[in-house]
């Protein structure tokens, strides 16, 4: 995955906001008090467990923006695999305050979009023999939905829309209160751009039928059985792309993979992601 992946003042905005929860009013007055000013260190970003590394641009970001004399050398990439066995992925060399202060919001964004990344490529994984694609949802960490989502594209597999604003996602609610499945694909078409696809939620094969008779792009068919995810496979023959969502973990994908399912979107990417154990091993210079 390429640094372009992100707009830059959104990076940089991202990291700040970290960096001055962190700092707070004073700084790190720790090392203020500890550390003689001018000390120079190196210091190795190291993988302690096996995973799928993501947010080394991420790391450097806050870095920089601590001290821009400090020197950060990439020793591995985004979307690479590590064994865990303390395996440098980057060193940072300079001043020894800068490094100590930036340590801890660095390994926080590292370790965080680590975690998403290695729980993508499981997933990813187990669904390699067939068709489907593995996408996250909008369930993310507020302020993070990018760096999240460029985990996500890390672990090998695809984003679901970044907002509301993406595409038209007509929900369960949205059916509900406009008055139906017709009524509702009938009204985003309307306003549908010529470039904005549609999207909508059904839960029951009736509802799936509703919306082949109308026409979409995509339906989310929602916690439905393993044999209604196979009906629906048949009743669209490719009519319309199907997306399975609900109950979406590293027990069941297989087998909605299996059923011939185009997209299988889980929210747990992103929110239940456990983080990839890195830390960062100082030596005085």
């Amino acid at each position: 995955m390429a640094m372009s992946f992100f707009n830059p003042v959104y990076l940089d905005n991202t990291v700040r906001a970290a960096l001055d929860e962190d700092l707070g009013r004073a700084g790190d007055i720790t090392t203020l008090a500890t550390i003689p000013a001018g000390r120079q260190a190196s210091a190795v970003l190291a993988v302690r467990r096996p995973g799928v590394l993501a947010g080394l641009p991420v790391a450097e970001a806050v870095f920089r923006i601590v001290d821009s004399s400090l020197r950060f050398e990439a020793l591995s990439r985004d979307g690479a695999h590590s064994d865990g066995k303390r395996a440098p992925v980057a060193r940072i060399t300079g001043d020894a305050r800068a490094i100590l202060t930036a340590e801890r919001v660095a390994l926080n964004f590292v370790c965080r979009l680590s975690g998403i990344a290695t729980l993508t490529a499981q997933h990813v994984a187990l669904v390699a023999h067939t068709n489907a694609k593995i996408c996250c949802t909008r369930k993310t960490t507020p302020g993070l939905r990018a760096l999240e989502k460029y985990a996500v594209r890390c672990g090998g597999a695809m984003n679901h829309r970044f907002g509301l604003d993406d595409a038209f996602l007509i929900k369960d609610n949205h059916v509900a209160v406009c008055g139906g499945i017709k009524p509702a694909l009938r009204a985003a078409k309307a306003a549908a751009g010529h470039l904005v696809k549609i999207e909508i939620e059904v839960d029951t094969l009736e509802q799936l039928r509703e919306v082949l008779e109308e026409g979409a792009d995509f339906a989310l068919i929602d916690n439905m059985s393993l044999e209604q995810m196979r009906e629906a496979v048949k009743m669209s023959a490719g009519r319309v792309k199907l997306e399975a969502s609900g109950g979406v973990h590293l027990e069941s994908v297989k087998a909605i993979a299996e059923t011939g399912v185009d997209l299988i979107s889980s929210g747990a990417l992103t929110h239940s992601a456990p983080i990839l154990d890195l830390g960062l091993d100082v030596e005085i210079g």
